[in-house]
């Protein structure tokens, strides 16, 4: 009983955001948003953590890439980002320029689909004027020089950044794309299935004519387990945010097991972990699984369990609600610009892999 007494003052619509959730989120999925975004403010967004951020869900098609990642990005609140790769493939749209529509989920899809319309849930795009014309798009960027040859999917994401970058310049638009965004702020994007989304599949599309481009995930395992031991080895920590579940969160999370049971490096776990998610711990799915049982696979250091919380709701409303009280609470952090990084991480993972594997 020595919690604080719930008694809130009334509502009068005159509170800031802050104050609105400090007095009335109070119990439940509303305390554990609160307890959320405390911890990214007051202990997550130190100087010294390097913050990884997973993206399951269609949140770029919803327009939350423009409304609150990007802003995060631009203030240095996130260091490295692995999405699926349907969010980078929608992204696109928004750096090429073609709508992205608000719709209902009450819609006939047999006649959507007769009208060359795609629905997510609520969300309306063009099949052939934003879904196809982003493909033809994109495939005449894949098939240029820079992209014949084997390379991860950070190096791959940050090229199509740039070229989203020169989008956007062209159509005069400002922070409209993920990837553009990343790009300028060397901050790297990883999809941990790149098969599993449109980019993927023209992947493959241009494969069949001889294109060279070669997608190496063991790429990505070394760079992304490369930031989290930089960190600890800095003096630093490591912060997993996961908004949704799925295979970005546990890429996200395998980076330890992949310093202690891989490379036999000694390790203990992330140090913070905030988890946005509708799915349900008990049947089983890595979506729902807690901190907790990362615990046990080494994902979690165990003594670092009071700094994790899970906020079971809608992304879509947690979101925005984060970005709100980080930006309006915290100043800038000065860019990390990990994508620059790289080489020079993986050189260090690799000493240290020699040096406790010899």
């Amino acid at each position: 009983m020595a919690g604080k007494r719930i008694l809130p003052k009334g509502i009068t619509g005159k509170e800031k955001l802050g104050d609105l959730m400090a007095n009335a989120f109070l119990a439940y999925n509303a305390a554990r948003l609160r307890e959320g975004c405390e911890l990214f403010t007051q202990k997550m967004l130190e100087p010294d953590v390097t913050v990884g951020l997973s993206l399951a869900g269609a949140l770029t098609p919803a327009g939350l890439g423009c409304s609150c990642v990007i802003p995060l990005l631009k203030a240095g609140f996130v260091d490295w980002i692995v999405a699926t790769g349907a969010n980078l493939y929608h992204d696109l749209h928004f750096a090429f320029n073609f709508p992205v529509h608000v719709g209902s989920h009450l819609l006939d899809d047999t006649d959507l689909r007769k009208n060359d319309i795609v629905r997510i849930y609520d969300v309306l795009l063009g099949y052939s004027d934003c879904l196809m014309a982003t493909d033809d798009i994109l495939r005449s960027i894949l098939v240029e020089p820079e992209f014949q040859k084997e390379m991860g999917t950070a190096e791959l994401h940050y090229l199509l950044g740039r070229y989203a970058a020169e989008w956007e310049r062209k159509a005069e638009l400002k922070d409209v794309s993920v990837l553009a965004a990343a790009y300028r702020a060397g901050v790297p994007c990883y999809t941990s299935s790149p098969g599993d989304s449109t980019i993927g599949m023209n992947v493959a599309g241009v494969e069949l004519k001889g294109n060279k481009l070669r997608v190496n995930p063991s790429i990505d395992v070394n760079e992304t387990t490369s930031f989290v031991l930089a960190a600890k080895r800095s003096g630093g920590k490591s912060a997993a945010m996961l908004m949704g579940g799925g295979s970005p969160k546990n890429f996200l999370l395998q980076t330890e097991p992949q310093i202690q049971e891989v490379l036999r490096i000694k390790e203990v776990g992330h140090d913070y972990f905030f988890q946005v998610t509708d799915a349900r711990p008990d049947t089983g799915g890595l979506s729902g699984a807690t901190p907790h049982e990362a615990v046990s696979w080494g994902k979690v250091d165990p003594t670092r369990l009071p700094d994790a919380v899970v906020c079971y709701a809608d992304t879509t409303i947690a979101l925005p609600v984060l970005t709100h009280c980080a930006l309006a609470s915290h100043k800038p952090r000065k860019l990390k610009r990990l994508y620059d990084q790289r080489p020079a991480m993986i050189d260090a993972l690799v000493r240290e892999y020699f040096a406790h594997n010899k």
